[in-house]
């Protein structure tokens, strides 16, 4: 598929990968219309800090992705979809489980059901490796087995078979974008890599983490929107999930260290225990295999970690970044 043109929906637009993901499919040619959240404010999330440029370019449609009416009106007159809207903290799930039910499996439902009476051309659903759980081989392929360490991860296993089921029972033109662990600027402070980084920016001595040796697959977030964009193109990729991943691993404990290295090496890490998981509940190894992205699209890493990391650390320095983030609290 050439998205040149293209009139694209984008589910979760005023978010962190979704933000990004915008940018691109502009670049890409496409007319976006951007699905944000809708609140008394009118804020359209990281939406917000884009040039006016940027912004005259895109429809906003503000609504609730929970609210199947909103989301049709939305996928009208609309040739492809990229639903990324979704609650992903993995704490806060814990305690409010309802809400991901509600916004990932039934906010995904909506989706669905809208774009098979629409005759959506093509639709992307996203996942999450959280998903596979600890992983039971390495690297992680789609073949894994999924497991729901967490009310969150159970929520998006739903959502994927969900979708899974529209492409099985109706045919739906649909692909399960799975990434892994997305991280560069805009991300959510409830992430492990800006909560390192506003810790140290902000000038504590004291790096408070919870488990340090849980490994991750680390992937800068141009990486991630590339693969999404590379993933609609290609035909291959309907009907399948495909993993965006880089194919390693780095521990949370070797990740900190290479942080503090790059901001301030006399901080040192203290372990907080409010930041644990649940032992059962902690995924504690992810690394993904990145063959059949690579076999199935054009798509390949062109950020690497270290590169990644300093790019993010730049941007956190730039002027008002900083005082976005709470530094001083856990945020879940």
């Amino acid at each position: 598929m050439n998205l040149k043109g293209k009139r694209v929906l984008l589910t979760g637009a005023d978010g962190f990968i979704g933000s990004h993901l915008l940018e691109a499919l502009l670049k890409e040619g496409c007319k976006v219309k951007a699905f944000c959240y809708y609140n008394s404010f009118n804020t359209w999330g990281w939406l917000d800090t884009l040039s006016p440029q940027i912004l005259n370019e895109v429809e906003v449609f503000t609504g609730d992705i929970r609210d199947p009416n909103g989301v049709r009106k939305a996928m009208e007159n609309v040739d492809v979809v990229f639903h990324l809207a979704a609650l992903i903290a993995i704490p806060f799930s814990y305690h409010s489980p309802d809400s991901y039910v509600d916004t990932n499996i039934k906010g995904t439902l909506n989706v669905l059901q809208a774009a098979r009476d629409l005759n959506i051309e093509k639709l992307l659903v996203t996942s999450t490796s959280e998903v596979y759980g600890t992983a039971l081989y390495v690297p992680i392929d789609e073949k894994h087995p999924k497991q729901g360490q967490s009310p969150y991860s159970a929520t998006k296993i739903g959502a994927d078979h969900m979708a899974e089921s529209f492409y099985r029972s109706f045919g739906l033109p649909l692909t399960i974008v799975r990434p892994f662990n997305t991280f560069g600027p805009r991300q959510s402070a409830r992430a492990v890599i800006p909560t390192i980084i506003t810790q140290l920016l902000s000038g504590m001595k004291e790096i408070r983490l919870g488990s340090l040796h849980p490994t991750r697959d680390l992937l800068y977030v141009s990486d991630t929107a590339n693969g999404f964009i590379e993933i609609a193109k290609s035909d291959l990729c309907i009907g399948e999930e495909v993993n965006i991943a880089t194919n390693s691993e780095i521990t949370v404990g070797d990740l900190a260290a290479k942080l503090i290295a790059a901001i301030a090496p006399d901080a040192v890490i203290v372990s907080d225990d409010k930041r644990l998981r649940p032992e059962k509940s902690e995924v504690e190894r992810l690394y993904g295999s990145n063959k059949k992205i690579l076999k199935s699209t054009n798509w390949k890493q062109q950020v690497s970690l270290d590169e990644g990391l300093e790019k993010t650390i730049t941007w956190f320095k730039e002027a008002g970044n900083l005082k976005l983030y709470k530094s001083n609290i856990y945020n879940i």
